[in-house]
């Protein structure tokens, strides 16, 4: 791997490790790289892994048009989810924990089987999908002030921050994830809504997007996995003190506190 990848991965590793955000790394590397952006996110993948921490799913990112064209893409982008990132719903995100987090609402799939087609469908992943949850993604920058390109966010882990799963565990023959209906609220006022048509059409297009696109990388989707899908309306900013709620229809809620400054929760 070249310098620049080093010194990237280097940089954003010292932001989260000091809690300090890093100026964009994009300027390392040639205009739009996101093959060298993805090359410091294997960095980053292997230094989870050394540490002990294991591998249990991926998010897709970027799976609004609106934000694709702002970035300048035409496709979605996918980070690693460890399990350091999971936290239980209801739960609470510790002060002091994240950067300049950001909250918003999606499906997560949990996979009841491999998915190593590389031309991966829709209906592919269906077959392969053992239930539907709620979820909430948590994402977080270690690129000061947001200020971030695709290259940025693809480099810092596609954005990834932590997630919450809905204790729901929906059948997908129960559900159409293209049709449900999100309503997400900061405490009784809501911040943000939408549908799963929001998320590329459907979310099962951004996880056969993701199956696919894994595959051809030899690093298949398989058992087990969690898919946070993409998500279903705008995120929105989040702060000590707040307490999120998401309710997706046909599959519930989910619950998330963020605790007060000081807090030693």
């Amino acid at each position: 791997m070249s310098t620049a990848v080093h010194k990237a991965a280097e940089l954003l590793a010292t932001a989260a490790d000091t809690g300090t955000p890093c100026p964009p790394v994009r300027d390392l590397f040639a205009d739009g790289d996101i093959d060298a952006a993805y090359a410091v996110q294997r960095l980053h993948a292997e230094r989870e892994l050394a540490a002990g921490h294991r591998l249990i799913g991926r998010k897709i990112g970027l799976t609004s048009p609106a934000v694709q064209r702002q970035l300048g893409v035409d496709q979605p982008d996918f980070g690693a989810l460890f399990s350091t990132m999971a936290l239980a719903d209801d739960g609470s995100v510790p002060a002091g924990r994240l950067l300049q987090p950001k909250i918003e609402a999606e499906i997560a799939l949990v996979l009841g089987a491999d998915l190593t087609g590389r031309d991966c469908t829709p209906a592919d992943v269906r077959a392969a999908t053992a239930s539907v949850s709620p979820a909430l993604e948590i994402v977080d920058s270690r690129i000061a002030d947001w200020d971030i390109t695709i290259v940025d966010t693809v480099a810092d882990n596609a954005s990834s921050g932590l997630f919450v799963l809905g204790d729901a565990r929906v059948s997908i023959g129960d559900v159409e994830p293209a049709a449900v209906e999100m309503r997400l609220y900061r405490g009784a006022e809501l911040v943000s809504e939408g549908s799963g048509r929001d998320c590329l059409g459907d979310p099962l297009n951004a996880a056969a997007w993701l199956a696919s696109t894994l595959a051809r990388r030899g690093e298949p989707l398989r058992a087990g996995d969690v898919v946070l899908t993409g998500a279903l309306g705008p995120m929105v900013p989040a702060v000590a003190g707040d307490v999120f709620t998401a309710r997706i229809s046909d599959l519930g809620s989910v619950r998330i506190s963020f605790a007060p400054d000081g807090s030693a929760s």
